[in-house]
């Protein structure tokens, strides 16, 4: 399902992106402003879907030293329902910031695993990037995480410390590489045939 018909069918991309950010998180409490900044959303947009989301009960509101945290309704009558609908809706469709991995430096490999697939991966993205810009790739990782709705686990390193891991059989890179991901982008012949090699192991 295209992100485009979760937020026709929630309302508006607001909607959409805070319902998933509670989902995804629904044991932690957050402050307004954390909550304004995690999913990069206008002050005013946050406050509109809050006070809907208190009304129907899908969200609690607490006190502490007079300041609001708000949390996700665990027993909200469709709680279920809900969550079914923000997980089958998929991750990578809503992630227009994928397509900027490319601006943060010579990027050698771009995979994306765990949550981007919905398999148990220990690791969400992997990015084997030389020369990388740290204020380009803060940047995506923000964009990223407000998209997805949670902090992502992700590793970068250069595409000589790849080839070396994997001469080494690293065993977490190379479970990673033959279990369920998709690549973005892969570059350099020499990293695409130890690639192919370990998919065929």
């Amino acid at each position: 399902m295209a992100v485009e018909v979760l937020e026709i069918l929630l309302g508006s991309k607001a909607r959409a992106r805070l319902m998933r950010f509670f989902i995804l998180n629904p044991e932690k409490e957050y402050l307004f402003s954390e909550i304004v900044k995690k999913n990069l959303l206008k002050p005013g947009e946050v406050r509109k879907e809050l006070n809907s989301f208190k009304k129907i009960g899908f969200t609690k509101e607490k006190k502490r030293k007079n300041k609001k945290l708000y949390q996700l309704n665990g027993e909200f009558s469709f709680y279920k329902e809900i969550e079914k609908l923000i997980m089958g809706s998929g991750i990578s469709p809503q992630c227009k910031s994928l397509k900027n991995i490319k601006k943060i430096g010579n990027v050698k490999v771009a995979l994306t695993s765990g949550i981007f697939v919905n398999n148990s991966e220990k690791l969400d993205l992997l990015l084997v990037v030389d020369n990388v810009n740290r204020v380009k790739l803060r940047n995506l990782i923000t964009h990223l995480e407000a998209e997805v709705g949670k902090e992502l686990r992700y590793m970068i390193i250069s595409s000589e410390e790849l080839i070396y891991r994997l001469d080494m059989l690293d065993r977490f890179l190379i479970n990673l590489f033959k279990n369920e991901h998709k690549l973005l982008i892969l570059k350099t012949p020499k990293i695409k045939r130890m690639i192919t090699r370990i998919k065929k192991q």
